[in-house]
């Protein structure tokens, strides 16, 4: 990172609340005609074909399309944990993937999966400081600091850092789960459908947590989910995949402002990029069924 953002400076987490924190210098990521075949010597599906995207530093992208559309293998490629048939992925002009480069997971890609990861053996804060602490890059007291204050931060979690995480609701874990990554100082945060299992209240609240976090912290996030109504929410971008093999089919820009509130889904801009989405993934979702009617006649 040319800038690297400490989240316990003034130039993130040590803003109010309330306040924008600045955009980030850094997590420019660049996608770029990037094709996946699986099997490419005997069944050959193709996951994805020719798939192009910018995020700018700082940027919300949400990522939605029929199921195996390849939102996961995309988010895949990026987070280093598969690689690339065609094409390359860029991160702040220095190369993540392609045909050649073998997969290369790193701490400046940081991702949080939709079925949880936090060590039911450690603590609240012993998870948190987990990650400093394996990279060698804190001291234990360092760690247990920066920890408490990110923590108290986000949320008020420092209340519960003494819990174990099955003494925690699961919307209370995943928000563990998002500042366990954010300490690291990842460029970019992947979101991989966290919040797909919670009740629509519950839901409701991650989002607002989710927010404050993004306003505090911001980090350039990429956000896989088939809640369309989250997307347009949460997202700067909006992008829709075809079914497969996956490419873009639409980018629908979000400009609703920050911050956002639970009053601007009534309103009519929302309403209108939600039936925008609504058809597009829709139409999708129909070739998807269809195509699977015939590959089971």
């Amino acid at each position: 990172m040319t800038v690297q953002l400490n989240l316990l400076s003034s130039e993130t987490c040590d803003e109010p609340q309330s306040s924008i924190a600045p955009r980030p210098m850094d997590g420019r990521l660049s996608i770029e005609s990037v094709g996946k075949i699986y099997d490419p010597e005997g069944a050959q599906v193709v996951a994805l074909h020719d798939c192009s995207i910018d995020i700018e530093p700082g940027d919300f992208l949400a990522i939605v399309g029929p199921s195996g559309c390849g939102k996961s293998t995309l988010m895949n490629i990026i987070a280093g944990f598969d690689n690339v048939t065609e094409g390359r992925v860029l991160l702040d002009g220095q190369l993540l993937a392609s045909p050649t480069a073998p997969p290369r997971p790193g701490s400046d890609r940081v991702v949080v999966f939709q079925n949880g990861a936090l060590f039911p053996w450690k603590t609240v804060l012993e998870n948190v400081m987990y990650g400093p602490l394996v990279q060698r890059r804190m001291t234990h007291a360092e760690a247990e600091e920066r920890a408490v204050d990110l923590l108290s931060r986000c949320g008020g979690l420092d209340k519960v850092a003494a819990s174990y995480p099955t003494q925690l609701s699961s919307g209370m874990q995943r928000r563990v789960e998002i500042v366990r990554a954010l300490i690291n100082e990842p460029k970019i945060l992947l979101l991989d459908e966290p919040f797909r299992a919670m009740d629509t209240v519950s839901k409701a609240v991650m989002h607002q947590h989710l927010l404050q976090m993004y306003r505090t912290c911001r980090k350039t996030i990429v956000f896989i989910t088939h809640d369309l109504e989250e997307a347009i929410y949460l997202a700067d971008k909006v992008i829709v995949m075809t079914s497969r093999p996956g490419t873009i089919k639409s980018t629908i820009t979000v400009s609703l402002p920050r911050p956002r509130t639970p009053q601007m889904a009534l309103g009519k801009e929302y309403l209108a990029l939600k039936a925008q989405a609504i058809a597009s993934v829709h139409e999708e979702a129909k070739k998807a069924f269809e195509r699977g009617e015939r590959e089971h006649a």
